[in-house]
């Protein structure tokens, strides 16, 4: 039988922001939402992508030599990428000496990501760290992902799922079984607004959250503070009522917009949507957090 594969598309050591302690972060490539600020826009498709960097390039033609499709072409004397040609089979990837081009994800088995993983044991127990399964959104490969999380529980690795709660009940509740905390993402709670920055509806990521809640001991619930699109009175509102009316009530944690990812648009060929804000200030959000603790609320500013 052939080993279970997921898509992977990074695995970061020693991380500090994603969970308690030290921890090794799995990014898993595909996401069921594409939001407007995403600063990992390699991950949303679950398809195959290449990213480019042509100030990397040395001029020595073996792109050309290895493209099938024509999407390398030479005209006086530079090379150039034509991304609608590309059939994104790696041969170039393979090729380049200077890493023009990179495929953005591979396929991994259960093993080879355990692998990676168990290679920090000793931090994990020394920091009481684990592992986190990020994205893109992880539980898009829940059969993977539930594996994974299998694997860990046997090895009494920590676990945290970090998710968007756009999945169906049953995979949330067959996780929920396994997975030692979730970092669960609410963005807005409004829910036109929902799908205007991030193109589904809130309704299932709003049910799962009153589940979880419910019935996880440990959630904390991740709100990314967006100018102009969260940050105002109504929206903080809004998800400060919503979070107080759960029966077990999580700890918040306001994550500040960042321009980290804006780069990666241009390396993927596409427009990043909101290139005019900036991250918020301090004050901004100190006050954020005072109103959510108006709601009895435990909150922090980062995670």
């Amino acid at each position: 039988m052939k080993p279970l594969e997921g898509k992977i598309f990074n695995i970061m050591k020693y991380s500090i922001h994603d969970g308690p302690g030290i921890r090794t972060a799995v990014f898993f490539k595909g996401c069921p939402l594409s939001c407007q600020w995403c600063h990992n826009p390699e991950s949303q498709n679950f398809e195959q992508e290449i990213m480019y960097w042509p100030e990397r390039c040395l001029g020595c033609g073996k792109c050309l030599e290895v493209c099938p499709s024509g999407a390398t072409m030479s005209e006086q004397g530079r090379l150039s990428y034509l991304r609608d040609k590309c059939q994104v089979c790696g041969n170039c990837c393979e090729a380049c000496p200077a890493g023009v081009r990179e495929l953005v994800a591979k396929s991994m088995t259960v093993q080879e990501v355990m692998t990676e993983i168990e290679k920090d044991i000793i931090f994990y127990d020394e920091s009481g760290g684990g592992v986190t399964f990020s994205g893109g959104e992880a539980v898009m490969q829940p059969a993977f992902l539930l594996e994974l999380l299998r694997e860990c529980r046997k090895k009494e690795i920590h676990t945290a799922v970090e998710t968007c709660g756009f999945l169906q009940p049953e995979s949330l509740q067959a996780m929920s079984a396994i997975a030692d905390l979730f970092l669960y993402d609410l963005k807005l709670v409004d829910r036109r607004r929902h799908q205007e920055f991030t193109g589904v509806s809130n309704e299932l990521i709003l049910e799962n959250l009153c589940w979880l809640a419910e019935h996880h001991p440990r959630v904390i619930v991740r709100v990314p503070v967006i100018p102009g699109v969260n940050d105002d009175e109504q929206s903080i509102s809004q998800i400060g009522e919503f979070l107080a009316s759960l029966k077990r009530v999580p700890k918040i944690h306001c994550l500040p917009y960042h321009k980290a990812g804006v780069e990666k648009y241009r390396r993927l060929g596409r427009l990043y949507q909101l290139p005019d804000i900036l991250p918020p200030d301090q004050e901004t959000l100190e006050q954020i957090v005072k109103k959510l603790e108006q709601y009895g609320l435990k909150v922090q500013i980062g995670g």
